[in-house]
């Protein structure tokens, strides 16, 4: 255990050791330097994602994007459940959008109002009524909201018990407040129409 190392292998193990060092760069103990942290995170970048060309694959992400986007334009403006966007697919949003598009509601027509109140206001003798106006609509908008939100809430639940509604009813007031010609969906139902 403590003995002497003989002669020969002294010379073996020196020898050795110059050898390994010969190959080795004095710097880098492993044999080979230690990559920059930039360099090694390109190579793991590369190892992740590597487009051959990112042009041509950009150009059929675009593509493919816009192929999309124009199928779910189309179904917006027919109403093709496969391709509407996951807010308004089912049954219960169906049922919602219907609903709110068969009865006329005070709120769609806020902005053409809003637009009459202001022009009024401009006229000095008819600010006061301008005033009184605008808080005529919103009462109007809040009474009309808040009896088709209830109404809708009960047709929902007679409709689609065992179903999820989460989150219809806020849905069917915010179609409310856009004038029917600009909602997407397109209206599906006439007016007057019995659900």
């Amino acid at each position: 255990m403590f003995r002497r190392r003989s002669q020969d292998e002294q010379v073996s193990t020196t020898s050795s050791v110059l050898e390994d060092d010969q190959q080795r760069d004095p710097q880098a103990p492993k044999g080979r330097p230690t990559p920059k942290r930039s360099e090694a995170q390109q190579q793991r970048r590369k190892a992740v994602t590597a487009p051959t060309d990112r042009k041509a694959a950009t150009r059929q992400a675009r593509g493919a994007r816009r192929v999309d986007l124009a199928k779910q334009r189309e179904a917006l403006a027919g109403g093709d459940e496969r391709y509407l966007p996951a807010r308004d697919r089912g049954p219960v949003r169906k049922y919602t959008r219907d609903y709110v598009d068969s009865r006329y509601r005070v709120a769609e027509f806020f902005l053409p109002l809003a637009v009459l109140i202001l022009v009024a206001s401009l006229v000095a003798s008819l600010q006061d009524l301008s005033l009184l106006l605008w808080l005529i609509v919103i009462v109007l908008i809040v009474v009309d909201s808040v009896i088709t939100g209830i109404s809708l809430k009960r047709q929902l639940a007679s409709r689609f018990a065992g179903e999820n509604t989460k989150g219809a009813m806020a849905y069917g007031l915010m179609r409310t407040l856009q004038m029917r010609r600009l909602r997407l969906p397109k209206p599906q139902v006439k007016r007057g129409s019995k659900l």
